[in-house]
């Protein structure tokens, strides 16, 4: 069964063929939306977007986004400049909002065949991701992001992520999010989870509260719009350099003035400064191999020092100060 929240187009709406098990009339706060039907089971909404107070904001669509399963909710646009421009249609994808239309054949088109990412992905710009997400928590303030991303296969990025998001929960509220993949269920930790390429927009919002979220990026290209830094993680072993530079002969060339970490290393320093000459980048940093099964990751905090995560936890202005200092922002 479905549901219809309908204002300015109650006309149109009343004309379509569809079982309604619910139906509200006039213009609402976006709260009493979710509130209503947060945990109400429909097939479809269909959703005038006048029927949402505010809606011209995108903040309002994101709380939206974050509370409900918008791959039910068919959103019906209005004429308006702002709700019709790419710049919005952009916006709505960003969290995850793919199924708008502007009239009744659109509707039953959508509600038969619900589009995917790929059906809407031209009306999308990958910067206004991080618009939508990083817009809510100011320039300067609130939940630093930091992807990770292996550059030869198997570097490690998955443990990498798990260890510092454990290492730096001491002192930090932190999620973290692995893309196309679904590693991260064998760590068991609720603040970790895993989502498509086309949910990270929806997924990082859903993370605002944190201090710091970390993304094992894998082969995203939304996460590259979104991040404040990425570490691009590099085993330095001799088969592993060598297939991937057989793969790929300019893949180090291409990294140049990046985060460029050495993983699982066992090179001594002198070893380090060799591997920068003949490859021609600079090395971030040359990390060697940890236990993810240890309480306290020591070994990983001059990393995360390096990275700007002061050590000892503080009082609140503390806390405030050291938040605003992550990655020089």
């Amino acid at each position: 069964m479905n549901v219809i929240i309908a204002n300015r187009y109650q006309a149109m709406l009343q004309t379509l063929d569809i079982d309604v098990i619910k139906r509200m009339e006039g213009e609402f706060d976006v709260d009493e939306i979710i509130s209503t039907f947060q945990n109400f089971f429909f097939q479809r909404m269909i959703l005038d977007i006048t029927a949402i107070k505010n809606y011209k904001n995108i903040e309002t669509l994101q709380k939206l986004a974050t509370s409900l399963d918008m791959e039910k909710v068919i959103l019906l646009l209005d004429d308006s400049a702002e709700s019709s421009s790419t710049q919005y249609l952009s916006k709505l994808i960003s969290l995850g909002i793919y199924n708008f239309t502007k009239n009744v054949e659109g509707i039953m088109y959508l509600y038969n065949n619900p589009n995917s990412y790929r059906d809407v992905a031209q009306y999308h710009q990958l910067n206004d991701i991080r618009e939508v997400v990083v817009e809510k928590f100011g320039p300067s303030v609130g939940a630093k992001i930091l992807g990770i991303v292996n550059v030869n296969k198997s570097a490690g990025a998955t443990t990498l992520t798990y260890m510092m998001k454990k290492q730096l929960s001491k002192n930090y509220s932190v999620g973290a999010i692995e893309v196309d993949k679904r590693d991260f269920m064998y760590f068991k930790d609720k603040d970790m989870v895993s989502c498509t390429n086309e949910q990270l927009g929806n997924t990082v919002a859903k993370f605002s509260d944190k201090d710091v979220i970390l993304i094992d990026m894998n082969t995203s290209q939304a996460a590259k719009s979104i991040c404040h830094e990425i570490i691009y993680l590099i085993e330095p072993s001799v088969i592993k350099l060598n297939r991937m530079m057989m793969v790929n002969p300019r893949a180090l060339a291409n990294l140049k003035n990046n985060k460029v970490v050495l993983n699982q290393s066992l090179l001594t320093n002198r070893d380090m400064l060799e591997f920068q000459a003949e490859a021609g980048i600079k090395i971030f940093y040359n990390m060697p191999p940890l236990d993810e099964r240890e309480k306290d990751i020591s070994g990983l905090d001059p990393f995360l020092l390096k990275l700007g995560f002061e050590r000892q936890a503080g009082g609140e202005n503390e806390k405030k100060n050291r938040i605003l200092g992550l990655f020089g922002k």
